[in-house]
């Protein structure tokens, strides 16, 4: 499978200064899709200008025609099944089926704590989203949907007319633990990951490769025991999380060795920020566009393929 390259666009521009022009620079230069963080805030940008990732993706729908877009990643952490799952046919529907649903526990951060609850630890965000993505599946699915459960319940919910894309929009799956692998195995059509955390200060690049080889063979585990085959699954990485920081945005030949080590390992989708002056995620411009415009084509030697189609059914039995 060919190797696809994705962008983040944080979501810290107002649409009319600079925002509505990075989505559609991101569908020109070529990018598979192009994501937003959907938290409520961000680490070093809580203080300033953070705009909300489905309204975001909404206009970016209605200013793109070919570019994916999708959340990296939603979560429990400050959002319901039922209102999500209506806005995201709702979304899915205005971009006529461009949307995926990038989807994980959440972590500690501001979001965890943004509705004056308590931060949850990570044996109760692992215990939500075990509800929160099946019921999230049945209500993208289902015509009618009635469901209880400890944390999330639905109530003669009506998903009508549903998702362009059938059965529903696609998932991709944040998961590192054997938890949310089962999950990833379960319900996703794609797995997410940013490499291992414990390694980001201290590690070098060889033990990354070595996590995230070990990661991939726990999701062929899970897609073992899950009746699938892993290579049905999406493999994406999230560049910027491991030892390499941003050293692979320096040029085109570093990109180059950079993806083509990690396609090797299965990935099969790797993100990169768009750049950000001053910050974690500065990049020189032109370098990126480069990047983009030449690295992924002497990593592929057939086009570029359309994923998922419209019409494809891509859920698992």
């Amino acid at each position: 499978m060919s190797l696809r390259l994705s962008t983040v666009i944080l979501p810290v521009d107002r649409w009319h200064d600079g925002g509505r022009t990075k989505w559609q620079r991101a569908e020109e230069l070529g990018f598979h899709t192009a994501y937003a963080y959907d938290h409520l805030s961000w680490r070093t940008f809580r203080d300033g200008p953070w705009f909300g990732a489905l309204p975001t993706l909404t206009a970016a729908a209605t200013a793109t025609e070919r570019l994916r877009l999708g959340t990296l990643v939603t979560s429990p952490n400050f959002r319901h099944p039922v209102p999500l799952a209506k806005e995201l046919m709702s979304l899915d529907d205005i971009s006529n089926g461009r949307i995926t649903l990038g989807i994980g526990a959440g972590g500690k951060g501001f979001d965890g704590t943004a509705l004056g609850q308590e931060p949850w630890t990570p044996r109760e965000r692992a215990d939500r989203f075990g509800e929160f993505l099946p019921l999230l599946d049945r209500l993208l699915t289902e015509r009618e949907t009635d469901a209880e459960g400890t944390f999330y319940s639905a109530s003669e919910y009506r998903n009508i007319p549903g998702c362009v894309q059938r059965p529903r929009l696609p998932f991709a799956v944040a998961a590192t633990g054997p938890r949310g692998m089962r999950l990833a195995a379960q319900y996703g059509q794609a797995w997410v990951t940013t490499g291992d955390p414990k390694l980001y200060d201290e590690g070098t690049p060889d033990q990354s490769m070595e996590a995230l080889r070990d990661q991939a063979e726990k999701l062929g585990k899970a897609c073992a025991d899950s009746g699938r085959d892993a290579s049905e699954l999406d493999k994406i990485l999230l560049h910027g999380f491991t030892p390499d920081r941003n050293r692979p945005l320096e040029s085109v030949d570093a990109f180059v060795d950079f993806a083509g080590r990690h396609h090797e390992l299965g990935f099969t989708e790797i993100v990169i920020h768009w750049p950000i002056p001053d910050s974690d995620h500065a990049a020189d411009q032109s370098v990126f566009e480069r990047i983009v415009t030449e690295a992924v084509a002497q990593l592929n030697e057939a086009p570029r393929s359309d994923w998922p189609p419209r019409d494809a059914d891509h859920r698992p039995d």
